[in-house]
This record gives C-alpha cells, structure tokens and sequence, in this order.
C-alpha cells in the first residue's frame, strides 16, 4: 500500500506490540514489534523495504483494545502522538461509536484508506485461550464485533489481517470458530456472539 500512497492503520490488539531497539535488547520476535516495525523502528530488512520507510506515519496509526493494567504499552506510543485506546476506554466511550468515528476520521482526500490489523489476543483468555499471551481483561466478543463492524464495513478499509491466533492452542477449535464469527459478524453488522 505504501507504495500507491498514504494509508492509515488501525491495530487492535492487546498489547503495543511496539518493542524495537531503541527500547528494549529483547528483539527478534516480530509478534511482539509489529506496530514498531510498521513505524519504521527496527532494522532495516524489515523497516524500509524499497525506501518507503516508514510505511504508515506515526500520526496515521490508532491503536485499539490495549489492556489497562499494560501502562508501560501506552508511554511510548502516546508520547509520539499515536492514540491508545484501553479496554476502559472503549467500554466507556462505546466501541461501536469510536469505530464510526474513526474511519469518519479516515476519510480525508490525501489518504488512500485505511487497514485493520486484528490480534486475536485483544479478546479475554476467557473466550479466546488460543493466543501466545492470555492476558486477563480483555474484550468480549460483542465489544470486538461492535469495533471490528463499522472499520471493515467502511468504504476507506482496504483490508484487514488476523493474527496470533494458535490452533494448537485450540485443540477442538472452538476458538477459531468464536474468531471467524466475529469476523463474520463484522462484516454482516450483526452480534459476534
């Protein structure tokens, strides 16, 4: 996409996914830097393919579903102006309502859109076990399926990925179908559950 123009991004995840080298030693494991890799913070094989470093701005990223208990997630990107969004946040504020406002926020002329990056671990372990960090207080499937809806469904959404769900994890795949439903559901503008 960065090479066509300038799109926004949107991650839902649980956690910032936003180690890099300038913060941590613990490199290696883009699971855990995507958001710092997408940024243009990492080495350079992965950060600046054909030049086009970074490939969304920093002002173009809104992150979503960060656990509130994850204070040290939200400093870093905050400080560099990307908005972070709490389960808190969105139970206050609505998800279904700060979705809408957000692709609104997209639609701007200089923009060719926006992409929707989903990490299966923004749901709470109690319905979504199938993740490599389960961390307790997390969206229910109703909150993430109000999220997900208006995003996809917007005419600016020029794609979306699922990440980090492990069916290993789930051997009677009961999480994977809760997740393709959601997604599903999404998309339809119905209940996820």
């Amino acid at each position: 996409m960065r090479r066509i123009g300038r799109y926004r991004l949107v991650a839902i995840d649980a956690s910032a996914d936003f180690r890099h080298p300038g913060n941590s030693d613990r490199i290696g494991a883009a699971g855990g830097e995507e958001l710092a890799l997408a940024t243009g913070r990492g080495q350079d094989d992965l950060t600046d393919l054909e030049g086009l470093k970074p490939y969304p701005r920093d002002e173009d990223v809104r992150l979503f579903g960060i656990r509130d208990a994850f204070e040290d997630d939200r400093t870093e990107p905050a400080d560099l102006k990307i908005p972070v969004v709490t389960v808190g946040d969105l139970r206050t504020w609505g998800p279904d309502d700060l979705a809408r406002v957000t692709a609104q926020s997209y639609e701007t002329p200089e923009l060719g859109g926006f992409w929707v990056h989903l990490d299966a671990d923004v749901l709470d372990p109690s319905v979504m076990p199938a993740v490599d960090s389960p961390d307790p207080d997390g969206l229910l499937p109703d909150e993430l399926t109000a999220l997900l809806g208006p995003l996809v469904r917007s005419p600016h959404c020029v794609g979306l990925n699922v990440t980090i769900y492990d069916p290993d994890l789930d051997p009677d795949g009961t999480a994977g179908a809760l997740l393709t439903d959601i997604v599903v559901a999404a998309f339809a503008g119905r209940s996820g559950s």
